[in-house]
């Protein structure tokens, strides 16, 4: 990976030769803007608006505009004697458990590589502080003009710097609330963990850029001229206003469970629930919905039995007893010695 700025670590007075690498990568489709009519390309050119002309690279430069519109050159000489001691050094200023680190205060991530072969055993040695002692190094330094605040943190066997906002930079969340007084009920708080729970199967390891690989397709399909993926028809789902209702049904829906409509009954809080990657993609099944062999042969289940019962009862509900016809009985088959 090709280091994107080259420094030292102030460890106190051990300084550590290091290289920075991005460790984040995009994989976003890249499009070019073109003219809608005939698809030509579109450049963006920079012009002088004093003197109306297309200006090259090596004649631009930067400036600071005051509230008049007056601007200011400040020339890459200028930065280069800034008085800072992070210029080309990431200065480690204290050391803070990882859990102190708001992660608002987060931004770019990089990867810190040993610069020389002398720098390893600094290098290690500051690793293995940072494990030892549970915490994360906070650091000042420098890079594309600005200094930056940065967490260094163990990551493997490397190093990870994470790009701090300052304190100063982050907006506290007033207004954000809702002002209205809420009661939650103990059964919404308690549905609430059971979906929290049935989500918390999904690990990170399997989620992956939909959106992303859908563009993807349209882009081969443009490509070999076929017909373009069609979008799936949206799922028509009954509107739920109530607050539980909503809940149970997310949970049924989570589990591969029935909408609930029946009458069924939530599993147990805390019941175990096998993956799908267990269970090879089929639902789990419960104890009450095991079948467990009759006598006869027959294979019966209790949920059964009683869902037959009460559909018997509510059928004959209301109607006049009718004569009873004796059963006859079918003798079982055997099976030839």
């Amino acid at each position: 990976m090709r280091s994107i700025w080259n420094g030292v670590i102030s460890f106190g007075l051990v300084r550590i030769p290091i290289k920075l690498v991005n460790a984040t990568e995009s994989h976003s489709v890249p499009f070019r803007e073109i003219h809608t009519e005939d698809g030509g390309r579109i450049r963006h050119r920079k012009f002088c608006e004093l003197e109306d002309r297309e200006v090259t690279a090596q004649e631009i430069s930067r400036g600071y505009e005051e509230a008049d519109g007056t601007i200011i050159p400040i020339t890459d000489d200028d930065l280069a004697h800034l008085p800072i001691p992070t210029a080309r050094t990431i200065e480690i200023v204290t050391f803070v458990p990882e859990d102190s680190i708001d992660p608002l205060q987060m931004s770019a991530a990089y990867y810190l590589a040993a610069g020389r072969a002398p720098a390893a055993r600094p290098y290690t040695l500051l690793r293995e502080a940072l494990k030892r002692g549970n915490r994360v190094a906070i650091a000042k330094f420098a890079l594309r003009g600005r200094e930056r605040l940065g967490m260094l943190r163990v990551v493997g066997d490397a190093i990870a710097l994470h790009g701090l906002l300052w304190p100063d930079e982050v907006r506290a969340p007033e207004g954000i609330a809702p002002d209205a007084d809420v009661t939650l009920h103990d059964k919404e708080l308690n549905l609430a963990d059971d979906l929290v729970d049935a989500l918390s199967e999904v690990g990170l390891e399997d989620l992956r850029d939909e959106y992303r690989e859908a563009v993807e397709e349209v882009v081969a399909a443009k490509i070999s001229g076929e017909a373009l993926p069609e979008a799936p028809a949206p799922e028509r789902g009954v509107e739920v206003l109530d607050l539980t209702t909503a809940l149970e049904r997310s949970v049924r829906a989570v589990r591969g469970e029935p909408d609930g409509t029946g009458g069924e009954r939530l599993p147990q809080r805390g019941a175990t629930r096998s993956s799908p990657k267990e269970t090879g993609g089929r639902k789990s099944t419960s104890k009450a919905e095991k079948k467990t062999a009759s006598p006869e042969g027959k294979s019966t289940s209790k949920t059964g039995r009683a869902e037959k019962k009460r559909a018997t009862a509510k059928s004959t509900a209301g109607k006049a007893p009718s004569k009873k016809t004796p059963a006859t009985k079918t003798p079982s088959r055997k099976r030839p010695a």
